[in-house]
């Protein structure tokens, strides 16, 4: 089935994509961006954390015509077996134990031979080497993705600001998250790669002279960045996360693993969203006082205080989010198998074409707040 197109531009000034880190999870957000180009809805903001920031790199740095075909390149590029590691990704699995023994196998060949183009084992790894700078500690090295992401992107299109872009690092001195924006810096290969660096598996990467790593370390979802940005505008945005706040209590030690870095790694999008919901009722409520406003009382300094947070903009924000399926493991977040790469793109592709069919989704909001949330899961229940 082919996502229906919109039958114009919905009725808001930005259209915003925001994509959350997870690894091989990420092929979800691929299927999602695969529906939305289907359906004529293309951002003109995009943000990312690790794996989000390489699909928000491929996205941005393409024309609307070729994006969904880089994607495609870069995930079957990534997903292929690595030398010596047998192709398993056609044998017929019939049950749940089947497919976590396969998956498990899987992830094993790529903890040992890495994946394809993407990132390969530090030999000798870093723990028996003496003391090394930054860029070498680490037990993969992810030198091969620089190749491959220059490949892909046309990183003069997303410094030309076609597209409002930004990715999210962790500088390791000060411990602050950083955005490197298209608006404030010329974005490179090595700029995506500091989003992607998480440790102890990765090494940190230079940027400017000072070394980064994962931007999911501090916060593994872009939300906040989009609603901040200034100056704020009526904005669409779909907030697609790789990892589920909500779910089942575990019953072994494998899924107590699992829980832990849902939770962790899910970085409370929601209770993100509530208070920007408050916020934001405060921020209208604001508006409407300054417009009723006697033009003295306007001048003073604490209404122009009131004034720079006033804000009478609307914001759908959609959410989308991989619910993994109790065979995944955890390891699901570095199993890059091809079987499991077209099961997580043809989830998020599904989940989008579910939740066009909502028109509520794409129609301006008509709450006090302003605010529209929606989530499939909750409240599509299809």
């Amino acid at each position: 089935m082919t996502a229906k197109p919109a039958p114009a531009r919905p009725d808001f000034e930005r259209i915003a994509l925001l994509l959350q880190g997870g690894g091989a999870l990420g092929a979800y957000q691929a299927g999602v961006y695969q529906a939305m180009a289907e359906a004529n809805l293309h951002p003109d903001c995009v943000a990312g954390i690790s794996i989000g920031a390489i699909n928000s790199a491929i996205i941005a740095g393409n024309p609307v015509e070729q994006r969904v075909d880089r994607l495609r390149r870069f995930w079957e590029t990534v997903s292929s077996p690595p030398l010596g590691v047998p192709d398993v990704s056609s044998l017929k699995l019939n049950d749940n134990f089947q497919h976590q023994t396969v998956n498990q196998w899987r992830a094993l060949g790529t903890l040992l031979w890495g994946a394809p183009s993407f990132f390969q084992p530090r030999i000798p790894p870093p723990i028996f080497t003496p003391a090394a700078t930054p860029d070498r500690l680490g037990f993969y090295d992810t030198k091969p993705l620089k190749s491959l992401l220059e490949s892909l992107v046309d990183f003069d299109r997303i410094n030309a600001k076609e597209a409002h872009f930004g990715v999210g690092a962790v500088n390791i001195k000060t411990g602050n998250f950083i955005y490197f924006e298209n608006q404030t810096h010329k974005i490179a290969a090595e700029h995506i790669m500091a989003s992607g660096s998480l440790p102890p598996g990765f090494p940190a990467i230079e940027v400017d002279g000072e070394y980064y790593w994962d931007g999911g370390i501090v916060s593994n979802t872009p939300l906040q960045w989009a609603l901040d940005s200034r100056p704020r505008k009526d904005t669409l945005a779909f907030q697609v996360d790789l990892w589920s706040a909500r779910g089942e209590l575990p019953r072994d030690m494998i899924e107590v693993d699992v829980r832990q870095k849902d939770i962790r790694y899910s970085s409370r999008t929601r209770k993100g969203t509530d208070e920007f919901r408050r916020m934001q009722s405060m921020r209208r409520a604001a508006a409407k006082l300054l417009d009723g406003m006697h033009p003295e009382l306007r001048q003073t300094p604490e209404a122009e205080l009131l004034a720079q947070e006033a804000d009478s903009k609307v914001y759908n924000i959609v959410h989308l989010i991989y619910h993994a399926r109790r065979y995944e493991g955890s390891s699901k977040d570095y199993e890059f198998s091809r079987r499991t790469m077209e099961e997580h793109w043809q989830s998020g592709y599904s989940d989008m074409e579910r939740t066009l069919r909502h028109p509520e989704v794409l129609a301006r909001p008509q709450s006090a707040d302003g605010v529209f949330t929606f989530d499939l899961k909750t409240q599509g229940r299809q």
